[in-house]
C-alpha cells in the first residue's frame, strides 16, 4: 500500500504525459456550421418577388386602354369642331332677354327649368334632355304593323292596305268576291303625283324639306300661396303647345312628390278626366290660359331648339369625364 508521500511525488511526473497524450482544443466564439447545415439554411429560406417601383412594374393591365383614350379624343375634337363656340346660340339668347322667364340649368342634369312671377302666381316650367335621346330610339310605328302584317297576309285590314279604298285617291279600288283588290289603271298612279289631288295643305319647297322637330314634354306648375297647385303636363311640338292633363292639388308639396310618402299620398287623390274628354271650349280657355302666361309658342320653338343645346354640351363634358377615367 502506497504511502501518501510516495502518491503525491508521483502525480506531478504523470501530468504532462497525459497532457501530451490529449490533444490540444482550441474554445472560439464564432459558431461554426456543417456544409449540410448551410445547405439547409439556403433552400429553407422563402424566395419574395423583387419589388420595383419603376414604370414597367405599374403598366396597365388593359391592352386596349390607349386605343380607347384616343379615339374619345377624336371624338372630342369633332365635336369641338361642329359647334360654333360655348355660348348660346343668338335665337336661344334672343328668347331669354324677351322672355319674363328665368332659366336655370345646372351642368350635368338633365332637368331645365324656367321661373317666373305672374301676379300673385310663381310658375315654374321644366322639361328634360332626355326627351331628345328617347326621340331618338322611337321606331316608325307603320313600319312595324307592316312587318306584322307579312307575317300572316290573311289579317290585313282594309285601313292597312296601301292603295286601299280607304286611301286617299283611291276613286276606282275595291275588293272582288274573291277578296282581291281590283286596280284601274290611272290609279296605278301613286296619289301623291297625280295633280288633281294636290292641296294647299301639301308642303312645299323649305317647308318640305325641313324636319319636324321632336316631341317635347313640358311640365308647368302654377302655385297661388296658400290656395294650392295647378299642374298642367302639355307637349310641344313644331311650334304648338298641346295639353295633355290638368291637375290641382291643395298641397304644393304633392305637385312635385319628392318623397315615397307623398308619391303614394298623391296617387290616391283623383286627377281629373282626360283633357280631351273635357268640354271643347274649356280646353280653348284652359290653352289660353297658358298662353298668358308665358307657354305659348315661342316657347314651344325655344323648349326643343335648347334641349339640343344642352345635349350636345352634356354629350362634351360627359366624353371628358370618360376619357379622364380611362387616362388615370
Amino acid at each position: 500500500m502506497l504511502s501518501l508521500r510516495s502518491f503525491s511525488g508521483a502525480v506531478p511526473r504523470s501530468l504532462p504525459r497525459i497532457a501530451a497524450r490529449c490533444p490540444s482544443r482550441t474554445f472560439s466564439a464564432i459558431p461554426r456550421t456543417s456544409l449540410l447545415q448551410q445547405t439547409w439554411k439556403v433552400a429553407s429560406r422563402p424566395r419574395y418577388t423583387p419589388f420595383s417601383t419603376t414604370r414597367s412594374a405599374l403598366e396597365k393591365e388593359g391592352q386596349v386602354d390607349e386605343e380607347l383614350s384616343m379615339k374619345i379624343e377624336s371624338e372630342l375634337q369633332l365635336e369641338k369642331e361642329m359647334r360654333d363656340s360655348e355660348e348660346l346660340p343668338s335665337t336661344i339668347q334672343e328668347y331669354l332677354d324677351s322672355s319674363s322667364f328665368e332659366l336655370h340649368d345646372t351642368p350635368g342634369q338633365e332637368e331645365v327649368v324656367l321661373t317666373r312671377k305672374f301676379g300673385d302666381e310663381s310658375i315654374r316650367v321644366s322639361f328634360s334632355i332626355a326627351d331628345l335621346n328617347g326621340a331618338d330610339g322611337d321606331p316608325d310605328q307603320y313600319a312595324e304593323d307592316r312587318a306584322m302584317y307579312d307575317e300572316d297576309p290573311e289579317v290585313i285590314p282594309e285601313s292597312a292596305q296601301s292603295g286601299g279604298a280607304n286611301t286617299k285617291g283611291a276613286i276606282n279600288q275595291g275588293r272582288t268576291k274573291d277578296g282581291n283588290i281590283n286596280v284601274a289603271p290611272e290609279d296605278r298612279v301613286a296619289p301623291a303625283d297625280r295633280e288633281e289631288l294636290m292641296d294647299d295643305e301639301s308642303p312645299s319647297g323649305e317647308d318640305a324639306n325641313q324636319e319636324p322637330s321632336f316631341p317635347a314634354r313640358i311640365n308647368v306648375m302654377i302655385e297661388k300661396s296658400g290656395k294650392g297647385t295647378l299642374q298642367i303636363e302639355t307637349t310641344a311640338q313644331d311650334g304648338e303647345i298641346a295639353i295633355d292633363n290638368v291637375y290641382y292639388f291643395k298641397k304644393a308639396e304633392l305637385a312635385d312628390a319628392k318623397t315615397a310618402e307623398l308619391d303614394w299620398k298623391r296617387r290616391n287623390l283623383y286627377e281629373g278626366p282626360p283633357f280631351g274628354n273635357l268640354d271643347e271650349d274649356l280646353q280653348v280657355l284652359l290653352e289660353r290660359y297658358l298662353d298668358e302666361r308665358g307657354v305659348n309658342t315661342a316657347l314651344a320653338l325655344w323648349v326643343p331648339e335648347y334641349i339640343d343645346f344642352k345635349e350636345q354640351k352634356e354629350y362634351l363634358n360627359w366624353l371628358s369625364n370618360v376619357k379622364s377615367f380611362v387616362d388615370a
